[in-house]
């Protein structure tokens, strides 16, 4: 699978309802592109979710498309991050980029800074709805 980032993106209900409520209280200009996914996104139900979709909480193998780095992350809320642990801040421009996409896909996100990132999702390694917790 060699696809790049563009296509619609997939979120549970329960995710977008949680992240809606989280950016309403964050106020931050900076969470324009999560905004802008939950307006564009492709909003199922938990358990109508594909297992190759990166929900909350899932955690899954992705490749540096450059030097073949493979690392562990898991998207969370802001009060679960923990970077170095490979838990990030779905509020992060990389945890951003990786939500609700699936496994193949290339994401590309742009830092604070300006330098522009790429990682390729190689495996979902657990994702709740798979697993049956649709309430995570």
């Amino acid at each position: 699978m060699n696809r790049t980032a563009l296509a619609t993106r997939v979120m549970t209900e329960l995710d977008h309802v949680r992240i809606d409520r989280l950016l309403a209280r964050a106020l931050r200009a900076s969470d324009d592109t999560l905004h802008a996914l939950l307006d564009d996104a492709d909003v199922v139900p938990p358990r109508q979710v594909p297992a190759d979709v990166v929900t909350m909480y899932t955690q899954l193998a992705v490749e540096d498309p450059d030097d073949g780095t493979r690392r562990k992350l898991a998207v969370c809320y802001p009060e679960d991050a923990d970077p170095a642990a490979g838990f990030v801040s779905v509020l992060s421009p990389v945890g951003t980029a990786l939500l609700g996409r699936r496994r193949g896909d290339l994401v590309e996100w742009t830092t604070p800074s300006g330098a522009i990132h790429r990682l390729r999702i190689v495996e979902l390694l657990f994702q709740p709805e798979a697993s049956g917790d649709f309430t995570l």
